[in-house]
């Protein structure tokens, strides 16, 4: 057994709380090293020390160098202390504790959770896990208001640059509302809407006006209104890292120089005057002139962009943030932020733009989710053959161990942004980008589609992923790939326990290509489960040949296909199904399937 492999600490992710009287304990360790793993716990006051409880651990999954054991175990009263017994496949055994590893069962040094307290506990909004996500780039959606397009427009569907407008704004978005409600949206991500003289507006100029070519703040309210009349929330875009150089503070900085009283809210300003022609100063990214960094860690500063982040919530009734550049702003300003988010409105939703690992912001006092782009890297790879199966299975498993399963059911999955390149684009083919739409809307987490995705829009790099939402050209408009959209997330409101349901794989072969796993509910997150719920089997094949899988859903378990695409479904005989090259399939039981579509509402054919 490889003692230096085995690894526990007792703190996030791998011991936490669910709910508040259960604790979660993770433990990590060579692949294939365990025969069996067993949490021996109890009260942290009762003397003597000998805990009183025993529970087996359960191995979870690996990632192609560790595995995952998992269990968890009552504390009735809050307070918990516990060790872990191994044993490996050669007969080895050990003790973990917080001192390190025991050859016998120890008497002291305990692992020790003091009191799971309300407060400490991590929740995102619960709206969160019936919402699927809708992110849009105002300028490029609808243009619903001709008479407020700023001069020069371009005509709609013009190749986007970094500097022209197609005249999209907020009447438009709201006159899609219909069309966003047909198609299951939850929740409307915008990037900004604030005064900003680019295209995209992350320069900010006024955080307190809208941007005319989008309309007025009379209108966001009545977008916000008519939307939450829908069942769809609104978030906007915070853009705290950096200000515009037109913004008041900055311009008053380039006036005045360092007897301005905003000199103190500007990351190092290298010299005076300070100069936008040369770029004296520390900006987002390298360099960008219009884009001066600000010191949130100011107390000034701070309190002022505080202000701005609960005007909106109170003034329009937004439901959150998402946070621009997020992991470049301090901690201390974040947990201010939440504070005071919060306090006007406890369910409002925060998210981070984070690129990579993000616990260090998601332990309860910052943010509530992330955008999940490592899942998005990791899925593209594989469709795209960069990953075979196994190896895309792995890093899934090394994901989903790298957080809470708290935090897993939060994360904000997505296939592009205004920052990608399109994912038809990415992936080269209708196929693969349904195959991508399968895995988006039935993985653990929320997914979060780009405006257009749903119809097959195209789209290098930025500026060219930014184009026009394509309502009167039917050439660039995807009806059967919308359909299949439509499809699953019907399916994914069904079943609302995909958000944070159990996951495992039954297939993921390098050689086929063919990837299935099982999704079911969580018997720790799932107390609406139905009776005899046997959870749903999806199925990718990753190849441009035709393969067969044999399906683990027991014997007489009689599965239906509930996606049945012309182009792509496969043929189910029993526990095998066949599918097409690219195919794709998400079975069910035939008495869920049926109860599926019996559920008032539900158009799940549409």
């Amino acid at each position: 057994m490889q003692l230096a492999a085995l690894f526990h600490a007792c703190r996030s992710p791998y011991a936490y709380p669910v709910g508040l009287e259960h604790l979660r304990i993770i433990l990590k360790a060579a692949r294939g090293d365990l025969a069996a793993a067993v949490c021996v716990h109890g009260d942290r006051y009762s003397w003597p020390p000998d805990l009183d409880r025993s529970t087996p651990m359960e191995r979870l999954g690996d990632d192609g160098v560790h595995e995952y054991w998992g269990v968890t175990i009552p504390a009735p009263t809050r307070r918990i202390r516990y060790s872990i017994y191994v044993r490996g496949r050669d007969g080895d055994y050990a003790w973990l504790t917080e001192y390190g590893i025991a050859p016998r069962r120890p008497r002291r040094g305990f692992f020790e959770y003091p009191y799971i307290h309300r407060n400490d506990a991590f929740a995102q909004p619960e709206w969160l896990r019936y919402s699927v996500f809708y992110q849009i780039f105002p300028d490029r959606f609808c243009n619903g208001d001709p008479t407020n397009d700023p001069p020069n427009v371009a005509a709609w569907g013009t190749p986007p640059t970094g500097s022209n407008r197609m005249g999209g704004d907020l009447a438009g978005i709201r006159q899609k509302l219909d069309y966003l409600q047909d198609l299951g949206i939850g929740c409307i991500y915008l990037t900004p809407i604030f005064a900003a003289p680019s295209n995209h507006k992350y320069d900010t100029a006024d955080d307190y006006r809208i941007d005319p070519q989008f309309g007025t703040e009379e209108e966001l309210k009545a977008l916000v209104k008519e939307a939450h009349g829908r069942g769809i929330r609104i978030l906007l875009d915070a853009v705290f890292n950096h200000a515009g150089k037109e913004w008041f503070a900055f311009r008053d900085v380039i006036e005045k120089g360092k007897d301005s009283r905003y000199a103190g809210w500007f990351y190092d300003l290298h010299s005076f005057p300070v100069n936008p022609e040369v770029c004296n100063y520390e900006t987002f990214a390298n360099r960008i002139a219009s884009m001066p960094k600000l010191d949130t860690g100011n107390p000034e500063c701070r309190d002022y962009l505080l202000g701005v982040a609960e005007y909106w919530i109170r003034q329009a009734d937004i439901d959150g943030w998402r946070l621009d550049v997020a992991n470049e702003v301090d901690h201390r300003f974040w947990r201010a932020f939440r504070d005071r988010v919060k306090g006007v409105k406890p369910d409002a939703f925060i998210l981070g733009e984070v690129w990579h690992n993000a616990t260090d912001w998601l332990q309860g006092d910052q943010f509530d989710s992330v955008m999940n782009y490592p899942w998005r890297h990791a899925t593209l790879a594989f469709l795209s053959g960069q990953l075979d199966a196994a190896e895309y299975d792995r890093l899934l498993c090394r994901m989903r161990f790298t957080y809470t399963s708290e935090m897993v059911r939060g994360l904000v999955n997505l296939l592009g942004s205004h920052d990608t390149p399109r994912v038809r684009t990415v992936l080269g083919s209708r196929e693969k980008a349904a195959q991508a739409a399968v895995l988006l809307l039935t993985s653990e987490g929320v997914p979060m589609i780009y405006y257009g995705d749903e119809v097959g829009l195209e789209g290098k790099g930025d500026p060219d992923c930014r184009r026009c939402y394509p309502w009167d050209d039917p050439k660039q408009r995807d009806t059967e790939l919308l359909s299949l959209y439509r499809r699953l997330i019907a399916i994914r409101k069904a079943f609302p326990w995909l958000n944070d349901g159990a996951w495992e794989t039954f297939v993921a072969d390098p050689v086929t290509g063919l990837f299935g796993f099982r999704r079911l509910p969580s018997p720790l997150a799932a107390p609406e489960r139905p009776a005899n719920e046997e959870g749903l089997y999806v199925v990718i094949n990753n190849s441009s040949r035709g393969n067969a899988v044999t399906v683990p859903a027991g014997v007489g378990v009689h599965l239906v296909d509930l996606l049945e695409v012309e182009m792509l479904t496969g043929r189910v005989e029993g526990d095998r199904l066949e599918l097409p090259p690219h195919g794709i399939a998400i079975l069910a039981p035939a008495t869920v399937a049926a109860a599926m579509n019996r559920k008032p509402g539900l158009d799940w054919k549409t």
